[in-house]
């Protein structure tokens, strides 16, 4: 097997791992009549590639739902919703929200953090044609008006946190219908209580079983608006159809069963798992992959009010959670905390994340020291989630990798171009194409023309690609550090920072420089009851990448670095700690 020259195993393998290579198993789990079956069909007129076995929309995803009866679907503290309950009462909130004057195409935004009433409201709009607009919960009053007004949605629904942070601003939104307002504190004037509609979640099991609203849905209908983070300028709504997001059930399928017969073992038949989700929901991640192949599957997924590690320990006891994670900051409070083994973790199998690059030190040790396997992948708000799946011995082979594509789907590395297409190894801008790429930006052409191309979507991610296939992204365009003409990767910098034993949360930015341009310089954030000097880290770095790639600078933040929704490290809010250094360099 042709191992990356860049990323050695982080653990020992069997000499005989693999088994199979990814064609071998690709071609067997995609034959004709096997569960993850392809075929070729027209989407926005281009032949796409798609897998033949999924869901044909969302409403026929909610009845399969339905079979899994009183299997619990969400716990949230002392709530437990079983899927027959959250049948019911979405079923009642879609023939509500019709009754409201809600039809195919109309958008209903919605602004909660992580609920039960979260994945019923989705699916309650979703299922009558209705386009669900899922607003960032941990926007101010006036962002969550933005997506509001931008999407011009008729409906807004909102818990009531989030309607105190929009009061002020609901005079500017005069197109707004109705507000619903989730457990809100009390009686609201020109609101509906949701409780009103379906009741509290504990009451859902006793609502009438009536059938949901039947309507005629395409597969390439549009499902969701998702907005970006919006880490430079407005966010943009991605707008993001049924097809998108039941891809994602047969891709996390297939990357789960590829692993086994990589491994040389049979695919097992497929068995519901407990999740703890503590990444928000309104995050493609947590609602475009992870809900979906929970509502195929049977899963529990179990919610967080907020992240905190012993928490978090206490609830994978109590509840014998198979799955979590979210972003590496996550797996490193779990497994840097002084009280872990004062907790039964064993039921772990795996420990997933995404959004930020994680380091190698990460990958083996949530292997040794929780017998869990990791798992990362990639996947932009513009692409519905998962493109790339990364796990098992191939994770523990290439920790720097983020996998190999899925099958329906195909990647190409770039020139400037935007056309020539580069060879094995170049890095270039990563290129996308396949059934998850959304259909553009809500009520954007010219960014929509911009990214998407034929099929594809342009990512702004510089990367590569080594002779299997795998991917390996390096940094984002607009992070790349330019220093007197010289390319600096952040993530090759970061990865080295991340192995020293002191470091478990790090960015790299570029600082202004009068005749260079630009220089490197970092962020750490050292574990608990460890401790490390600028020039240490300094040392580091230069004993393991060339002289012109150590930061010039090293400030250490007491807590983890400040991200956005999707786990990205908000870099622009970094520089202000070297507002010294700039105005020197001035």
């Amino acid at each position: 097997m042709a191992n990356d020259p860049t990323g050695e195993p982080v653990v020992p393998l069997d000499p005989s791992w693999p088994k199979m290579s990814l064609a071998d198993a690709t071609a067997a789990l995609t034959a004709p009549g096997a569960p993850f079956e392809m075929e070729v069909v027209p989407v926005r007129g281009i032949p796409t590639r798609v897998w033949k076995n999924a869901p044909h929309d969302l409403g026929e995803l909610l009845d399969l739902s339905r079979t899994h009866d009183g299997r619990l679907f969400t716990i949230l503290d002392d709530e437990r919703i079983s899927y027959a309950a959250n049948w019911r009462a979405t079923a009642a909130f879609a023939r509500a929200l019709q009754a409201m004057g809600v039809g195919p195409g109309d958008r209903v935004a919605f602004a909660m953090r992580n609920l039960p009433e979260w994945p019923m409201v989705f699916f309650a709009i979703t299922t009558i044609g209705a386009i669900a607009v899922p607003l960032n919960a941990w926007w101010t009053g006036a962002e969550l008006a933005y997506g509001i007004r931008d999407s011009g949605s008729k409906i807004v629904i909102v818990d009531g946190e989030r309607y105190e942070r929009l009061r002020e601003h609901r005079a500017m939104l005069p197109d707004v219908e109705r507000w619903i307002v989730a457990r809100g504190a009390g009686a609201v004037a020109d609101t509906t209580a949701l409780e009103e509609i379906v009741g509290a979640p504990a009451s859902w099991a006793a609502l009438p079983g009536d059938d949901r609203p039947r309507i005629a849905i395409d597969s390439d209908d549009a499902a969701a608006i998702f907005y970006t983070s919006g880490t430079t300028g407005q966010p943009k709504g991605a707008l993001g159809t049924h097809r998108n997001m039941m891809t994602n059930i047969l891709s996390g399928g297939f990357s789960g069963a590829r692993s086994f017969l990589r491994r040389g073992e049979p695919v097992p038949e497929p068995q519901p798992r407990t999740i703890l989700t503590v990444i928000p929901m309104f995050h493609v991640t947590a609602c475009s992959a992870m809900l979906m192949g929970a509502m195929a599957g049977g899963n529990t997924t179990i919610f967080m009010r907020k992240w905190d590690a012993v928490r978090a320990m206490e609830i994978i006891e109590r509840e014998q959670v198979n799955v979590t994670g979210g972003v590496p900051t996550i797996a490193w409070q779990l497994i840097e905390h002084p009280d872990r083994a004062n907790y039964d973790l064993s039921s772990l199998e795996a420990i997933a994340y995404g959004g930020a690059p994680s380091a190698p030190e990460l990958v083996r040790r949530i292997y040794e020291e929780f017998g869990a396997l990791p798992g990362n992948g990639w996947g932009m708000t513009e692409t519905m989630a998962t493109v790339t799946s990364h796990s098992s011995e191939d994770y523990l082979n290439r920790p720097t990798s983020a996998g190999p594509p899925v099958a329906v789907a195909d990647l190409e590395i770039r020139a400037e171009d935007g056309v020539t297409v580069l060879p094995v190894g170049t890095v270039g801008e990563l290129w996308a194409r396949g059934p998850m790429i959304v259909m553009g930006y809500w009520n954007k052409p010219e960014a929509t023309a911009e990214t998407f191309v034929d099929g594809w979507v342009r990512t702004g991610d510089l990367a590569r690609l080594d002779g299997e296939g795998f991917l390996y992204i390096v940094d984002r365009a607009k992070d790349m550090v330019l220093r007197g003409g010289e390319n600096i990767y952040s993530s090759e910098v970061e990865n080295v920072l991340y192995d020293h034993p002191a470091v478990t949360d790090c960015a790299v930015i570029g600082i202004p420089h009068r005749t260079l341009g630009e220089e490197p310089a970092a962020i750490v954030h050292l574990a608990p009851g460890t401790t490390a000097t600028e020039v240490e880290l300094q040392d580091w770095v230069r004993a393991r990448l060339a002289a012109f790639k150590v930061p010039v600078a090293i400030r250490f933040a007491a807590d983890t670095l400040p991200r956005n929704a999707n786990g990205k490290i908000l870099k622009k809010d970094l520089k202000a700690l070297f507002a010294d250094r700039e105005s020197a360099a001035a």
